[in-house]
């Protein structure tokens, strides 16, 4: 974009979307739950609620947990998250396409974030090992915000990034990521390789459906367009 142009923002969810992290997530929330007595839980069930704050996606689990034992769960995946970082066992690859539209939209002058469930040390973690950190103006996260799909993340984000709602997009692939758009007054493009189906996504009102990293700069340009 041209200097004079008005400064314009792109915001990624990060699992599902920019990397592809659920045997993690659903490995570590299986060893909380078995730690604690309570029967593995289902994959499919743990990745529809992924981008959910983590006491949320619990209580959808299992809704007879009292406040101690789903504080202890949480308690329990973070540590076990942790654990598998420090021991350098996280590997979360970038979902096809995702570094190259992240260079992309760099280079044309939008300004990058993040909005993300994940805690702030796993969302650098995973933004430093594929050498993008240096890529993203704000990095919101479970630790900076509250969680999906309140507008936290986002107001912070364009606040850190000094732009307005209407020059500022949400790229997620969860019902979440796009009530948190819509929360913030902010247009969102929904991606079909993550967490969430096509039928639900269509059904929060996305301004677009993408199938590819490949088709998200043009939806860009059409939904940030002046006027």
């Amino acid at each position: 974009m041209p200097a004079t142009d008005p400064l314009r923002l792109v915001v990624f969810d990060m699992d599902g979307t920019l990397i592809d992290s659920q045997h993690h997530i659903i490995a570590s929330m299986t060893r909380s739950f078995t730690a604690n007595g309570f029967a593995a839980p289902d994959p499919a069930a743990v990745r529809s609620g992924v981008g959910l704050p983590l006491e949320v996606i619990i209580r959808s689990l299992l809704p007879e947990v009292s406040a101690a034992q789903c504080a202890q769960l949480v308690r329990d995946y973070r540590g076990d998250h942790r654990a598998t970082l420090d021991r350098g066992e996280r590997h979360e690859p970038l979902m096809p396409g995702a570094r190259d539209v992240v260079e992309r939209l760099d280079a044309a002058g939008y300004l990058i974030a993040l909005a993300t469930g994940k805690g702030t040390r796993g969302a650098r973690h995973a933004l430093e090992v594929h050498g993008l950190i240096d890529r993203f103006v704000s990095i919101q996260t479970a630790d900076t915000a509250p969680g999906k799909p309140h507008p936290g993340m986002l107001i912070q984000a364009m606040d850190e990034a000094g732009v307005e709602a209407s020059a500022t997009i949400m790229v997620g692939d969860t019902v979440y990521d796009l009530e948190l758009a819509r929360n913030a007054s902010v247009a969102s493009v929904a991606v079909t390789w993550g967490y969430h189906d096509r039928e639900d996504l269509r059904s929060y009102g996305a301004g677009a459906i993408i199938d590819h990293f490949d088709d998200l700069d043009a939806e860009v340009e059409r939904l940030l367009a002046p006027g």
